[in-house]
């Protein structure tokens, strides 16, 4: 794929959102330092490619409030946990960047400065002018927001192009799970509105409202498909395309596949 003209970048920045789930792999909870190593390759076959990264992180592997709160904890203090899971997370996505040659800063959205900087938007920015993969960390550092939320708020306010949502065990947007339903239907294009309205959970309502009413596209792929992100980066349809467009939605012709974890 290296040196091939096709693969020239048709976007300049991007927003890369990770699910926790992504870091664990194989495993049932934690880091599988294997999948970890695969997705920084796949960032570093971007950014080789001059096109501006800023990451934001979940944290599902290590911890899911919900889960929490239906235990009876209180939510707030849950999401604060939920936050920290997600700290823990881009430190180890850091040192994977970096040992794949990668000059990396973490902001957290909640201040902690003997591990990482704090999320300044002008700093993160500025960060990326100068070839930085920036980690945004923390989520919003507001309880009750996902990290889907904070993913689309910063890909606005960092001035990305493109929101670009990875998935692991799913290739793009169905009509209903197709770890569970064999006839679930992939979307290979479908509007914002579209998706609010049939409720589909490949990302929270108010991350998408949010990212439809600022005009901001979202690409849903398998992360875990080698050469998927730089592909999308340069313009090739992979996944699921979510815009504003009203052309109509684009159902997939073929049957859904269901791409194996790492």
């Amino acid at each position: 794929m290296d040196g091939d003209q096709d693969y020239a970048p048709r976007y300049g920045r991007i927003l890369l959102k990770l699910s926790g789930e992504s870091f664990k792999g194989n495993r049932q909870f934690g880091i599988d330092h294997e999948a970890v190593e695969f997705l920084a390759s796949q960032v570093r076959q971007v950014h080789d490619r001059g096109v501006g990264i800023a990451i934001v992180v979940g944290g599902g592997n290590f911890w899911r409030g919900a889960e929490f709160e239906k235990l009876g904890m209180d939510r707030a203090s849950a999401d604060h946990a939920g936050m920290l899971a997600t700290v823990m997370n881009s430190l180890v996505l850091q040192d994977w960047l970096e040992r794949e040659g990668l000059s990396v800063r973490t902001l957290t959205a909640i201040p902690m400065e003997t591990v990482a900087e704090s999320y300044i938007g002008r700093r993160a920015i500025w960060h990326i002018e100068r070839e930085r993969v920036v980690i945004c960390a923390a989520g919003m550092g507001n309880t009750f927001m996902s990290t889907d939320t904070a993913a689309s708020h910063r890909a606005i306010e960092l001035g990305a192009e493109v929101l670009m949502l990875a998935k692991n065990n799913v290739d793009g947007v169905y009509d209903s799970d197709p770890n569970l339903n064999p006839h679930a239907t992939k979307f290979d294009q479908i509007t914002h509105q579209s998706a609010l309205e049939r409720r589909l959970q490949f990302i929270d309502s108010t991350a998408l409202s949010f990212a439809m009413d600022n005009g901001m596209p979202i690409m849903v792929f398998d992360i875990f498909t080698d050469g998927n992100l730089a592909a999308l980066v340069s313009g090739r349809h992979v996944g699921t395309r979510i815009t504003t467009d009203e052309a109509g939605e684009q159902i997939s012709m073929g049957a859904p596949t269901i791409p194996p974890l790492v």
